[in-house]
């Protein structure tokens, strides 16, 4: 058997391939693709593994792609393979060109995989390809994430060749004159891949002949600690998210900056969010790092954070909260009014047994974040304006009025008159 279908071979089962079930293989032609399709087609008629399928997308975004397509399909027929064609058009208007690509090609595989039953798709992307995006990701500005590069494995999308070079696979094709196609945007400088492919790595491979095992080798480690940080994010998770959905800030600060990065971002998915970029994840760590103080708001991708004294709240941007709900007010002392409390209102809580005090100044006594004491509603006796209860505070000392939100549930009575 040949060195790398041996190597390929070997990386179906780490890739947990099933190696009865069908398989789709993308090949757009290229040496890559061809050599990880010609090894599939000759591991599936060695019964090593399951019915192959080659799968060719034409993104028209140049003239001529289409022939491709028939080269495609001669390597199939040679291979005893089936294959299918499909065309997707780009929308350049969502990013950049090679992003909105990539989601049109991935979107067309599922679909074929999907037609074909096929339990896992076959992506030809070698070390060379791995090497090239750590290296865009780093001078770029990337996390831990983008340090993991392409990934082995990804629901049905599998990569056995990532251990090989593009120098492996060109010689595949060579020994068994294998036909490539060749896509001149592999070589329009235009693109950040080609700079990295023929400017940057070249360079660096003068001062270390085996930079590109290097970044790959990046790629590994940031891939296998990436699960330990999710790991320990969760149980973060378990340990400072209160009953009530809010987070407690203090252990937040207390878990190490990555845990506390990947449990917010997930929290802030959770919320209705989008996922947090860097930029965002430094503005919530700067918020949750603040003193515990007052109340105070960042606005994130489709949500609101608040910091309300020691507790962390993320809740959706959009629409209006809903209205608070209606209060009910009896007692001897009818009739009463409910309205909004007002800079300068006083009463006289429970807790100082008559002394009065300020309205705000108990808010703040009481922690009643800022975003809650807007809305805040007293209930007044109508004779003389005398506060009888507040909302966040309760009632006032000697108060015989009862507050309810419904009949059959009082929320304020008071049994020290």
């Amino acid at each position: 058997m040949d060195p790398l279908s041996r190597s390929v071979d070997r990386a179906l089962d780490a890739l947990a391939v099933d190696r009865a079930a069908p398989v789709l293989v993308a090949c757009s032609g290229g040496p890559d693709s061809a050599a990880l399709a010609h090894i599939a087609m000759a591991l599936a008629r060695a019964g090593r593994l399951g019915p192959v399928t080659l799968c060719h997308v034409d993104h028209q975004l140049r003239p001529g792609s289409a022939r491709e397509a028939e080269l495609v399909a001669r390597l199939a027929a040679a291979g005893g393979a089936d294959m299918i064609a499909e065309t997707v058009a780009v929308d350049l208007r969502a990013g950049s060109l090679e992003a909105a690509a990539r989601k049109a090609r991935y979107a067309a595989l599922e679909r074929a995989a999907a037609g074909a039953g096929a339990a896992a798709i076959l992506t030809g992307h070698t070390r060379s390809d791995q090497a090239e995006t750590v290296l865009m990701r780093l001078v770029t500005g990337t996390g831990l994430t983008g340090l993991a590069g392409v990934r082995r494995r990804r629901g049905r999308i599998a990569r056995p060749l990532l251990h090989a070079s593009r120098a492996d696979t060109a010689a595949y094709c060579a020994r068994h004159h294998i036909e490539v196609a060749s896509d001149p945007m592999n070589d329009d400088p235009r693109f950040l891949r080609v700079q990295a492919r023929t400017t940057w790595l070249p360079a660096l491979a003068r001062g270390n002949p085996r930079v590109e095992e290097a970044l790959a080798s990046i790629a590994e480690i940031a891939a296998a600690i990436e699960p330990a940080i999710d790991y320990a994010a969760a149980a973060l998770a378990r340990a400072a998210r209160r009953e009530d959905g809010a987070w407690d800030a203090a252990a937040l600060r207390a878990a190490p900056g990555p845990v506390r990065a990947a449990a917010l971002s997930r929290a802030a998915i959770e919320a209705g969010g989008a996922a947090l970029g860097r930029r965002h994840q430094r503005a919530l760590a700067a918020l949750v790092a603040g003193p515990p103080a007052g109340s105070r708001r960042l606005d994130l991708p489709g949500l609101v954070a608040w910091r309300e004294y020691d507790h962390l709240r993320l809740e959706p941007a959009a629409g209006a909260a809903p209205p608070p709900p209606p209060l009910r007010v009896s007692g001897p002392d009818a009739p009463y009014e409910v309205r909004p409390w007002r800079p300068g209102d006083r009463m006289r809580p429970v807790r100082l047994r008559g002394r009065s005090r300020k309205l705000s100044d108990l808010f703040t006594d009481a922690r009643v974040p800022r975003r809650l004491r807007a809305g805040a509603r007293v209930v007044v006796r109508a004779r003389d304006g005398q506060i009888e209860w507040a909302e966040h505070i309760g009632p006032a000392f000697g108060s015989a009025a009862v507050v309810t939100l419904t009949p059959e549930e009082p929320v304020a009575t008071n049994k020290n008159r």
